[in-house]
């Protein structure tokens, strides 16, 4: 090979390895912009926000718990009998949870069955309290939601059904619950799979634009589904381990040519 063509392909050598090295930081870093949460984007109106119990209509397999409370503890303990021994609720910790079957019905001791199709917390209150007048005329009223659940699946560090802990809680406490986001998850693609009346419906949120805080998305229903994609990074087994490895091996492989070429 003559000293022109060695010349020749020595140069083209090192500006390959100068590409690899360029293509290789340009490709296995995730930009800050996709990974920020809360960023400054266009303003949006506050949206005033009921309670999510308020918002939440009951569904099949949903738990209320119901206690009903009289200044006679005997009739108190009357309403709220166990109904283990009928394959109703459980013992214990089940003692006052009542389960609404299939056709949005659920068993009351002595009152029988009440449906609460349609019916969000408080007008489930109501239709049981409708139902107790001709039986009680001095008596406090206590149902809750108590099957409080989301489900967290795609790039989430902790993957499944989570307890909500609590009777409202924000996006970002839900995400806090699953583990936080691996580094792959798209956060401005998180899909949220919520169960209306109607159906299930499906909304796309941005998470890194801070005006989510004012939307109705801000806080998660039960039942809510959360999903968040990965990024193409993932297929490509990129990484943060991956960029840096990449990175110093382009490097010294571009640093170790033009020594042995010098």
């Amino acid at each position: 090979m003559t000293d022109t063509k060695q010349q020749d392909f020595i140069h083209q050598l090192k500006n390959y390895a100068l590409f690899v090295f360029i293509l290789l930081g340009a490709v296995s870093c995730i930009p800050q912009r996709e990974t920020v949460l809360l960023q400054d984007n266009e303003e949006s109106a506050l949206n005033q926000m009921q309670n999510i119990t308020d918002r939440y209509f009951l569904q099949p397999n949903d738990y209320l718990f119901i206690n009903v409370s009289t200044p006679d503890p005997k009739i108190s303990e009357f309403f709220n009998q166990s109904r283990s021994a009928s394959g109703g609720a459980q013992q214990n910790q089940n003692f006052f949870y009542y389960l609404i079957d299939d056709t949005m019905n659920i068993d009351f001791p002595y009152v029988g069955k009440i449906n609460l199709a349609g019916c969000n917390v408080k007008m489930a209150k109501g239709k049981l309290q409708e139902a107790l007048k001709p039986f009680l005329k001095e008596y406090t009223l206590t149902l809750k939601l108590a099957s409080n659940t989301f489900t967290a699946l795609g790039e989430f560090r902790s993957q499944g059904v989570h307890d909500m802990k609590k009777e409202q809680i924000t996006i970002f406490e839900a995400i806090g619950m699953a583990g936080g986001m691996t580094v792959y998850g798209k956060r401005k693609e998180l899909k949220l799979i919520r169960q209306l009346p109607a159906g299930p419906v499906t909304y796309t949120i941005d998470l890194t634009d801070k005006n989510i805080v004012n939307s109705e998305y801000y806080y998660i229903y039960p039942n809510d589904m959360l999903y968040i994609r990965p990024m193409k990074a993932k297929n490509w087994g990129i990484g943060e381990s991956f960029s840096i490895g990449m990175i110093s091996a382009a490097l010294a492989l571009y640093l170790t040519i033009s020594s042995l070429t010098k």
